[in-house]
């Protein structure tokens, strides 16, 4: 049993590859939470233990359940691959809260049965705020989903005019002035993310918008996937941003900074894998002393990986990290980088009860198993929202029209 048990803060260097492992280990939940955890000897002679119901993990893994903190699960939508900015809010736009909801739930399903029971999920539809406010809505009604979404606005700002005009200003000065404090008056985002640009003009308008998150109590995020990530890691270190994301440009100097930061760098391998493109230095990270985290960056166009496993797998083989360090980026340094960590991430008693039982019986595997799912079972909340079913025939009597 891994329990990542360990200190409060985010794990760095050595201490990324401490696990707390527990050979022949077992867990009591009550309620939803982690009442117990230790060595099966000890919990079954608890007197809370005599009535539990027993489920069995002989011969397998137990862990965290993953935490997926970079995802943009809703937009682009489907339908607007190659399309840009306002043409992919106008095909949201047309499309139902039902609807859109729907296909949401329809990936958070697949992500809990690939291990994630925690994700944080993007808006980024433009100066579009009918667009804005319908996925936020969208975000809120999923909030009693199995698997628990975290919300955030990300700032994503319009190219500049033809005519040499500055639309990005504009835009930029009505969300800190009015879309930001109403959005986080009605509750419905936990960050503000922005993806940044080296242009200089833009610069003052990123500045501005995590300064109004921060008076407003909006914990920050930075995107920085360009070769400016110097200057976008200036900017989050700046303002307290809880991570800075991407970072496959990122130096030794960039490194060193982050090194003694308490925010996290999220890696993306995923994004790299899809776009062909270099991968985040996560050695030089991780030596350094930054706090590393994995995350999927799901997105049905560019990423369509929500697969966690994957996401370790990556880490592992072209990033250099050890299968440790990249199942404790994915978990508990995910958590820390949601601002979650007190209630997920580990398995302690006092947080809630999410958890997987992995169909293996050493840990290392997962990152052996390219693209496949070694979860048996996903626990969320101390109930049981997927296991793993055979392959069996069904009788056509058992068959149901759809319409």
């Amino acid at each position: 049993m891994l329990t990542l048990r360990g200190p409060t803060e985010p794990r760095r260097g050595s201490a990324l590859r401490e696990l707390g492992i527990i050979h022949d280990g077992s867990l009591l939940v009550r309620d939803g939470v982690l009442v117990e955890v230790g060595p099966t000897r000890r919990i079954e002679n608890l007197a809370l233990a005599h009535k539990a119901v027993e489920i069995s993990a002989v011969g397998r893994v137990v862990m965290p359940g993953f935490v997926d903190s970079h995802t943009h699960l809703l937009f682009p939508p489907p339908g607007s691959y190659g399309m840009n900015l306002d043409a992919g809010a106008r095909v949201l736009r047309a499309q139902t809260g039902m609807r859109l909801e729907a296909r949401a739930r329809m990936h958070l399903k697949a992500m809990a049965r690939h291990g994630t029971t925690t994700v944080e999920v993007k808006t980024g539809c433009g100066p579009d705020d009918g667009a804005e406010m319908k996925l936020l809505r969208v975000l809120a009604g999923l909030k009693r989903e199995s698997v628990e979404v975290v919300s955030t606005f990300l700032l994503r700002l319009p190219p500049f005019g033809l005519n040499g005009s500055h639309p990005a200003q504009t835009h930029s000065d009505w969300v800190c002035e009015e879309f930001l404090s109403k959005i986080r008056r009605r509750r419905l985002v936990s960050f503000a993310d922005l993806i940044w640009d080296e242009h200089p003009a833009r610069e003052a308008c990123f500045r501005r918008f995590l300064e109004e998150a921060q008076r407003l109590g909006v914990r920050r995020k930075v995107h920085a996937e360009d070769t400016s990530t110097s200057m976008a890691l200036a900017l989050a270190l700046e303002n307290s941003a809880a991570s800075i994301d991407h970072l496959e440009q990122a130096t030794a100097a960039d490194a060193g900074l982050l090194g003694r930061s308490p925010t996290i760098a999220t890696l993306l391998p995923g994004a790299s894998f899809h776009r062909d493109g270099p991968y985040a230095p996560a050695r030089l990270l991780i030596e350094a002393g930054a706090a590393v985290a994995l995350a999927s960056n799901f997105n049905p166009h560019h990423t369509p990986t929500l697969n966690m496993q994957t996401v370790v797998t990556l880490a592992c083989s072209r990033m250099g990290m050890t299968p440790a360090e990249a199942i404790s980026a994915a978990t508990i340094n995910g958590a820390h980088a949601l601002g979650c960590a007190s209630k997920a991430g580990s398995l302690e008693p006092g947080k809630v009860a999410d958890l997987l039982i992995l169909g293996i019986s050493d840990y290392r595997e997962v990152a052996h198993n390219f693209g496949t799912n070694v979860v048996q079972s996903t626990m969320k909340r101390g109930q049981l929202i997927y296991e793993e079913g055979d392959v069996t025939p069904r009788a056509p009597k058992d068959l149901h029209p759809t319409w």
